[in-house]
């Protein structure tokens, strides 16, 4: 009894590699009868690009109080700001945003100093821009259409096919997300918490088979 157990997994491992082997003939079967037939194929390219970013948005706001109003204003003076009275009583805020280039320096801004002048400071997280993705799309898609390109190739050599020419390509949207992150969204990704970004570019072309 128990050596017919060993038997019947290897009859049974046989039989689904069998069927396997089949399977894969057919659907590779299949796909060649669809490229010998076809006179265009399609494929999907894509190309990325690592890059830093050259804009830092920082907002961030002043406040302080004082029990009287010139203590407040002259609080508020001294940490750099106007005056702009936006509550009742004695405190006083002043909103501010800066936009710069320099953008290491910003991302390790220390705000101790006006703490210690009893001026309460808050921020929100700052937006790390790249203003330069519209240059590179060109040059990107470009790369996007070759990978597509190859990528047809290969598929139109399994059917004894090869490729004539571009016959058109279909633009994806642009995804730029944090290095390594894969995020991916059908309006496009647009990371704004990194300094270092990836920007990928996808086409989907289709090529005149000969």
């Amino acid at each position: 009894m128990n050596n017919s157990r060993p038997q019947l997994f290897g009859m049974l491992a046989g039989l689904f590699l069998a069927v396997g082997l089949v399977l894969s003939s057919m659907l590779a079967t299949t796909a060649w009868i669809k490229i010998k037939n076809s006179q265009f194929i399609t494929a999907k390219g894509s190309t990325r690009k690592n890059v830093k970013s050259n804009l830092v948005v920082w907002k961030g706001s002043f406040t302080t109080e004082a029990p009287t109003l010139l203590e407040a204003q002259k609080k508020l003076k001294d940490a750099g700001g106007w005056v702009e009275q936006r509550t009742t009583g004695y405190r006083l805020s002043q909103t501010v945003r800066v936009e710069s280039a320099d953008v290491d320096r910003l991302a390790q801004l220390d705000t101790t100093p006006l703490v210690e002048q009893d001026v309460l400071f808050t921020t929100d997280p700052p937006q790390f821009l790249y203003t330069k993705v519209a240059g590179e799309k060109v040059e990107m898609l470009a790369d996007a259409t070759k990978d597509a390109r190859a990528r047809a190739e290969q598929i139109a050599e399994q059917g004894g096919r090869s490729i004539a020419s571009l016959h058109d390509a279909e633009m994806g949207v642009f995804q730029i997300t944090a290095l390594h992150d894969n995020d991916t969204s059908s309006g496009g990704e647009n990371d704004t918490s990194s300094v270092d970004k990836t920007i990928t570019a996808v086409v989907a072309a289709t090529f005149l088979l000969k």
